[in-house]
């Protein structure tokens, strides 16, 4: 009965140092991070007079068929809002995505804020 026991034991310490066979370790998937909308409230939806009105002239303005980036610097960030017409509509921000000037990630609300500090903004 010892031996019995003994030999599952064995087996099971066996069986947990199994591998998948490839010899790479394997990786948890990554997660994604959500983006979330909090303080973006004044910008989504906006048209570009309403940006002009809430940041200032447009350090640069892109235009790619009927979609347009605004883009607004910072020496804090840059801001990149994304307008799209909607049926008819006057194109309207569905999307911004912010960056520090060297690249870095910085809060998307966080740059807003700072934005309507620059000259020119409200």
């Amino acid at each position: 009965m010892i031996r019995l026991a003994a030999s599952l034991i064995l087996l099971l310490l066996v069986a947990g140092c199994a591998t998948t066979g490839s010899g790479a370790p394997e990786r948890a998937a990554p997660v994604p991070i959500p983006y979330s909308g909090v303080g973006l409230e004044r910008v989504i939806g906006q048209n570009a007079n309403g940006l002009v009105r809430l940041f200032g002239q447009p350090d640069a303005d892109v235009r790619e068929g009927n979609a347009r980036k605004l883009q607004f610097h910072s020496g804090i960030c840059v801001l990149d809002t994304y307008l799209y017409p909607k049926g008819s509509g006057e194109p309207r921000v569905t999307y911004v995505d912010a960056r520090q000037p060297d690249g870095r990630t910085i809060d998307r609300a966080s740059c807003v804020s700072a934005l309507t500090r620059r000259v020119g903004g409200k």
